[in-house]
């Protein structure tokens, strides 16, 4: 089929971006799952101990996070298709240099910068990117969509990538990975576009003659005066310097509340998932005699459930209070981690107890939190803001995946590890109910600045 046909064709061209999206993002998401399975076969073969792998993955996971509020500086300055190329190469190159590294620092250099660096362009800042520009109506089912992409690709590479560490090695593993981004690369050359307007088209769900329209961040509004609003407004659409205009985000939201809020919430989303389940469950698993093709299998069934509980989540941000659902999400997640040294220390049947609950709230927090930022902060610096916001994610998944390491390393256990997190989880479950949202999380009309910010 033409692109122009597809282009101008009745099906809107914002939903095959979002398939471009979703699948970027399906493959960031086999790159980050495949930790999990290389720490033990790495520490056999070069004799490291159980902090050198979490450590270049923490570095991996900080890059991944801090990256993001440039990356999407960058896509507001050269197009989102550049950076998602970019960042597809050099995710390729990093993973398959692996395969031919011999010391610790070269796997810190490789999958900690590199990859780290990679994979931060092709974060949940794209997806929110995407979910914002392209989208004002079903824009919580698209971010669900998207969130549900490190679902999908956990139930896709997980089991592959095991049963590939298991038969042949670690090094087809981390072959596949690559080859894996590398065939990304023409499909997003081909297909991804940077906005609705480049291609003559509005934002899906946006009023008829809705242009683009200066977004006045709601913060600004509520929290700094009209004064400061008005003066604050020009600032939003000014062609400034990527790094700047990053900077600048973080400058003026580190005033309101609402922003430690949020990114405290999310630094505990991030302790209590990839930093922590992503990277240590499978490795725990095996300590308590569950083979490895079966653990990764486990989180895999986390990863389907996840896909199950992250779209309804988008569904349900698009109806109900982000605030509610942000506070059940942290507060159920935090009961399933106390209750897993438990599970696995026991039969089988707690431990697939426990990747159902868990996996139905793995990642479901992303669309309400991704919701309120856009309310708070407004549409035009929702994804250098969520950013932001998303590389505290990432501080919490780093600090957990050494610190869950080094826990172990020191006590020989996982226990205290879960435990903690779970007391975490728990703590972040008041912590979003402090959050003023605007829109009091409900599908309110949009402003009409709002419907023109593309």
């Amino acid at each position: 089929m033409r692109i122009d046909r597809l282009l101008h064709g009745r099906l809107y061209y914002g939903w095959i971006v979002a398939g471009v999206t979703f699948l970027t993002l399906l493959a960031a998401a086999g790159v980050r799952s495949t930790p999990g399975v290389l720490i033990v076969p790495l520490e056999h073969e070069f004799g490291w101990n159980r902090e050198v792998v979490p450590a270049a993955v923490s570095i991996s996971l900080l890059l991944y996070g801090f990256s993001g509020p440039f990356a999407a500086a960058l896509m507001d300055r050269f197009g989102v298709r550049r950076i998602v190329l970019f960042s597809l190469v050099s995710v390729a190159a990093g993973v398959g240099l692996t395969t031919v590294m011999r010391n610790s620092w070269q796997l810190d250099l490789l999958w900690g910068l590199v990859v780290g660096l990679g994979t931060g362009s092709m974060a949940m800042t794209l997806g929110a990117y995407i979910a914002t520009r392209w989208f004002v109506e079903r824009r919580g089912l698209v971010m669900g969509l998207f969130s549900a992409s490190s679902a999908t690709g956990q139930l896709i590479f997980l089991p592959l990538l095991a049963s590939l560490v298991v038969l042949h090695g670690w090094r087809a593993a981390s072959i596949t990975v690559s080859a894996v981004a590398l065939a990304m690369i023409p499909i997003a050359a081909l297909l991804m576009r940077n906005d609705p307007a480049e291609i003559g088209l509005r934002p899906f769900g946006a009023p008829a003659g809705a242009g683009p329209v200066p977004d006045v961040p709601r913060f600004a509004a509520a929290e700094q005066g009209p004064a400061q609003a008005a003066a604050e407004a020009p600032r939003a659409v000014r062609p400034i310097n990527p790094a700047v205009a990053a900077v600048r985000a973080l400058t003026d939201s580190m005033g309101v509340r609402n922003f430690w809020l949020l990114a405290g919430s999310f630094f505990v989303c991030g302790a209590s998932t990839n930093g922590l389940i992503g990277t240590h469950l499978i490795p725990a698993s095996m300590e308590h005699g569950i083979p490895e093709v079966t653990a990764a299998g486990m989180l895999a069934t986390i990863g389907v459930f996840d896909l199950i509980g992250t779209v309804c989540s988008g569904w349900l941000t698009d109806r109900w209070d982000s605030r509610y659902l942000l506070c059940w999400y942290y507060g159920l997640r935090g009961l399933s981690l106390l209750f897993l040294p438990y599970a696995l220390g026991t039969s089988f049947a707690p431990m697939a107890a426990f990747a159902v609950f868990y996996g139905l709230d793995w990642v479901a927090t992303v669309p309400p939190t991704v919701r309120l930022t856009a309310d708070i902060f407004g549409r035009q610096r929702v994804g250098v803001v969520f950013g932001w916001i998303f590389a505290s994610h990432q501080l919490g998944a780093a600090t957990a995946a050494f610190g869950a390491g080094a826990l172990r390393t020191w006590f020989g256990t996982y226990q205290g590890a879960f435990m903690g997190a779970g007391l975490l989880c728990l703590i972040a479950s008041g912590l979003v109910m402090r959050i003023t949202s605007p829109s009091r999380g409900v599908t309110a009309p949009l402003r009409p600045a709002e419907a023109g910010a593309v």
